[in-house]
């Protein structure tokens, strides 16, 4: 699949002299669904900026759908949408109109069967002669998508979309993400909600230091650095591990309630050897668990990795 958006050795210092972006080399695929996750400043917002041509970059290239960000700014600008973590809206205006001078802003002649269809898939139809500030958080930040779609945009930038919104809107949005992706939009969002990337996202990228730490597709990320960890529960509490299971590949978990093996997923394990060992030491069990390592695990130990 064609790339819709290059970036090459993109570096962003600021006057202060702090180095934002480093060397970032990043290629992504029309269509997909990229989640970029990374602590506080990280460099995420950085990078996006420089994207949609709020921040100039101090080097390197970016091109949008092959155009220049900088040399060919109006067409790459015109290839995109962004939808900030701020929620900025005229309080006194009505949503229909609100969508409609977004595509005035790039140009656009009026549409209304246009602002409609995407009032509609957003489902804001019928809110549409209500005012900004009549709406809930969850409404408005539908409205702000709905704006950010009005221009018929290839590729869209999400901003934490669905920070502060409830668990039943923050699903709502992830169908709207996958509609938008079935209709060839690119999308790329940002998160701290990792279930958010582990449901939705095609690829995971993963930034720090204001560098790209890694970058896969998220069901190869799992099967690569993903582990299981079986967990026995113990009958009684343990102050120690009991010396005749030391070198058995077991750990006893804070507490003394269970004992933990953890093993590579892709390999599997074999239990009734650890079984044996922990019958053997006078040990009585209460239950056996199995947990597979999530995208949070994977990242927090990454993290950890590169501090």
């Amino acid at each position: 699949m064609a790339a819709i958006i290059q970036i090459d050795a993109l570096s962003k210092t600021y006057g202060s002299g702090f180095q934002a972006l480093r060397d970032v080399d990043l290629s992504i695929e029309e269509g997909e669904i990229l989640a970029l996750l990374g602590p506080n400043g990280a460099g995420k917002t950085t990078l996006i900026s420089s994207i949609c041509g709020i921040t100039r970059p101090t080097s390197g290239q970016i091109r949008v759908g092959g155009y220049d960000v900088l040399a060919d700014y109006r067409a790459a600008r015109r290839l995109i949408g962004l939808v900030p973590q701020e929620i900025v809206l005229e309080p006194f205006t009505k949503v229909r109109d609100t969508i409609a001078f977004s595509r005035g802003i790039f140009g656009l002649p009026p549409d209304p069967a246009r602002v409609e269809q995407v009032l509609r898939r957003l489902s804001l139809w019928d809110k549409k002669d209500a005012m900004a500030r009549e709406l809930s958080g969850g409404m408005r930040r539908r409205v702000m998508i709905a704006k950010a779609l009005a221009h018929d945009p290839r590729v869209l930038f999400l901003d934490e979309p669905t920070a502060g919104v409830d668990v039943e809107l923050r699903r709502d949005m992830w169908d709207i993400v996958r509609a938008l992706k079935a209709d060839g939009v690119t999308i790329i969002l940002t998160t701290h909600y990792i279930e958010e990337a582990e449901a939705i996202a095609d690829r995971v990228g993963v930034i720090n230091g204001g560098r790209i730490l890694l970058m896969e597709e998220k069901a190869r990320l799992m099967r690569r650095l993903g582990k299981k960890t079986l967990r026995m529960e113990l009958r009684a509490p343990l102050p120690d591990l009991p010396a005749a299971l030391t070198g058995k590949g077991l750990d006893l978990e804070p507490g003394g309630q269970a004992l933990l093996h953890s093993y590579d997923a892709n390999d599997g394990v074999d239990i009734a050897p650890l079984l044996a060992d922990v019958t053997a030491a006078g040990l009585g069990l209460r239950d056996v668990q199995t947990r597979e390592s999530s995208l949070e695990d994977i990242f927090v130990d990454l993290l950890k990795d590169t501090a």
